[in-house]
């Protein structure tokens, strides 16, 4: 009775429990929280005349800001449990108050808001992947934490452009302002659209507890290959934020790129991220996760070739740029999949503790992309992420030598 208990459970679960209106309107509510988030690395120059600070001030307050990143681990647990809505509408709350914060325009105000900032994204980032990964089967969980990860590429598509022209007709707190009315529509949009509580959550694990639907219980312990996978993946993060975070400051310094410029060339980064987002969703499952990963990495590994090769080549930096983000988009969220596979039985804690593990790559890749930066140039900070990636690279390749790794 058992096995046949297991066997429905897993035919029931082979097809996504997520519909594609609910999806996008989560996908949305993350966009926003994207936008507030990435436009600031990118028009680093502009809120360094706001805040009279140097690039090395403000990527030492963005690594700072990062720490923040690890409260998910203290969520893992509530989302395993059914409250991603709960956790969703709080975080977009925080980045609602990150914002007026903001407004106050020192640096102490916006290393202050820049913390619930990060609070806010991180949590409303696990709190939606754990969402997906508790009704979509691995088999088919590539694709959609892939469509809701195009929400990191449309906040530069759409929403770049669009901060160029706020900080262009209304100064530096236009952007601000946005965010912040966004951000509680957002909010109103996920109370209306998901339920309370959550239906019952399937976990893979051959036991009563999994076969009668109930919630999983506490947290097991976290495994060596889970470890490996995790770290994979927030080195990757960190390969990846290292040079965007001085994206901006490079395009500015080296080519002297203007605001509304780096608007238009930030449009076509998300573009090319739009593309890597939607291949993910369309190609990781039939072509295996792990494998999909290690491409992007290599692809991210080329770009970072051709923007030291660059020069005083504007066409040549950019283009590098596109490889680059092109890679690391498509290896960092088909890795989401591999870790939200990596304890199938607490999916919605292995998410926030691999979110915790990658805050603290993220803030390190940060803070020391920015003084690499400024002592060694651009070819410091590729120096970072081209070791960042080869430590994403081995990790995940070990990971497949031990129990329990799903490709």
């Amino acid at each position: 009775m058992a096995a046949d208990a297991v066997d429905a459970v897993d035919a029931a679960d082979t097809k996504s429990r997520v519909d594609g209106r609910t999806l996008a309107q989560l996908t949305g509510a993350k966009a926003v929280t994207n936008v507030a988030l990435r436009w600031i690395p990118l028009f680093l120059p502009t809120l360094e005349r706001a805040f009279g600070a140097t690039t090395i001030q403000l990527t030492t307050v963005l690594g700072a800001g990062e720490v923040a990143g690890l409260s998910t681990i203290f969520v893992g647990r509530h989302l395993d449990r059914g409250r991603e809505r709960a956790v969703m509408i709080a975080s977009l709350g925080l980045v609602a108050a990150s914002a007026v914060m903001a407004l106050g325009g020192t640096i102490v105000t916006f290393a202050m808001s820049f913390v619930l900032l990060v609070l806010g994204v991180a949590n409303l980032t696990v709190a939606g992947q754990a969402w997906i990964s508790h009704r979509v089967d691995y088999q088919w969980r590539a694709r959609s934490l892939g469509l809701y990860e195009t929400s990191w590429a449309i906040a530069l598509l759409a929403g770049a452009p669009i901060v160029a022209l706020l900080i262009n007709v209304f100064g530096w707190r236009g952007p601000f302002v946005a965010i912040a009315i966004a951000s509680v529509l957002a909010a109103v949009l996920v109370a209306a659209t998901l339920p309370p509580h959550a239906p019952e959550i399937r976990v893979e694990r051959v036991d009563a507890t999994a076969v009668d639907g109930a919630h999983p219980p506490a947290q097991a312990a976290i495994t060596p290959q889970a470890w490996l996978v995790m770290i994979g993946s927030a080195t990757t993060a960190m390969a990846g934020l290292a040079v965007f975070v001085i994206s901006g400051s490079w395009l500015s310094d080296a080519f002297g790129v203007s605001t509304g410029g780096i608007g238009v060339i930030a449009m076509l980064f998300g573009a090319s991220e739009l593309v890597s987002s939607l291949g993910s969703a369309a190609f990781a499952d039939r072509l295996g996760k792990l494998r999909t990963t290690l491409s992007g990495l290599v692809g991210l590994m080329l770009g970072l070739l051709v923007i030291v090769s660059a020069g005083d080549r504007l066409w040549l930096g950019i283009g590098g740029l596109v490889v680059f983000l092109l890679g690391f988009e498509l290896a960092f969220v088909v890795s989401l999949s591999l870790v939200s596979e990596s304890m199938p039985g607490s999916r919605g804690s292995a998410l926030a503790v691999s979110n915790a593990v990658g805050t603290v790559a993220r803030a390190s890749g940060a803070v020391l992309s920015g003084w690499l930066y400024g002592i060694h140039g651009i070819g410091g900070t590729a120096g970072l992420s081209a070791t960042a990636a080869l430590v994403a690279v081995g990790s995940l390749i070990v990971s497949r030598r031990l129990p329990s790794s799903r490709r």
